[in-house]
């Protein structure tokens, strides 16, 4: 893994959004692999603001998403969806066709997961897949486990995953307790990785996917299988490794 240690936030995300200016760029037809949440809000907001100054054209791109709550509404302001077309999708000329999140109201989880895989196939991969890393080490929804599911799957959600995400909702017992995710093997169907973090509270998940040996206990060390794997993190996030 090639690690870039930065000041803070903005700086992660000034960097993260010129790796993806580069993808963009070169391939206009890319395909995006994109994660919600709270750390790649500002790379969004860089990428909206590229595109309202002419610098970058969404028009052929193709997006797929980690990840969805379920069961979730699409117009839930909670859910992947919505946040997708609140921080970026709404803002850009990308045709919402083309951009894949699970479906969170599927009355059949297992055929959506594999409805979101033949996805992945069919568009031949990401071009580049944007991470975050949860403090327990998760990526996606892919909690800490003995044995990982390979492909998009059904997750049970681990307490200190709804805790972290009970902010986002009135209260503790809204937020949801599964979700729908790539796996593992589906993140590495992307040809360049990108894991983001930012915060002291990201500490421990970062020490444990860099320095540590890679175990299913920390999903994202498992990507050292991957060769083109970054990993951008300001310095509360790296104080740790240190």
């Amino acid at each position: 893994m090639k690690v870039i240690v930065v000041k803070d936030y903005n700086e992660m995300s000034a960097v993260a959004t010129d790796i993806m200016y580069d993808v963009i760029s070169n391939k206009p037809d890319c395909v995006l692999g994109l994660a919600t949440g709270s750390t790649p809000e500002g790379m969004y907001a860089n990428l909206v603001d590229l595109y309202r100054a002419g610098k970058l054209d969404f028009s052929k791109v193709s997006s797929v998403n980690l990840d969805e709550y379920y069961p979730i509404s699409p117009d839930n302001d909670q859910s992947y969806r919505y946040f997708m077309n609140t921080h970026l999708f709404d803002h850009i000329n990308i045709d919402k066709a083309k951009t894949h999140v699970p479906d969170g109201m599927a009355t059949d989880a297992d055929a959506a997961c594999k409805a979101h895989e033949d996805t992945i196939d069919a568009l031949g991969g990401m071009d580049i897949q944007v991470l975050g890393i949860g403090q327990n080490g998760h990526i996606g929804f892919n909690e800490p486990c003995d044995e990982p599911v390979p492909f998009t799957h059904q997750e049970q959600l681990t307490e200190s995953t709804i805790k972290a995400n009970a902010r986002f909702f009135e209260s503790i017992d809204d937020v949801p307790t599964r979700a729908l995710t790539m796996g593992i093997q589906s993140i590495l169907k992307a040809r360049k990785i990108i894991i983001l973090a930012s915060g002291k509270s990201k500490a421990e998940a970062i020490k444990a996917t860099l320095k540590d040996e890679p175990t299913p206990r920390c999903p994202a060390s498992l990507l050292y299988a991957h060769p083109d794997v970054t990993v951008i993190c300001d310095e509360d996030a790296y104080s740790l490794c240190k």
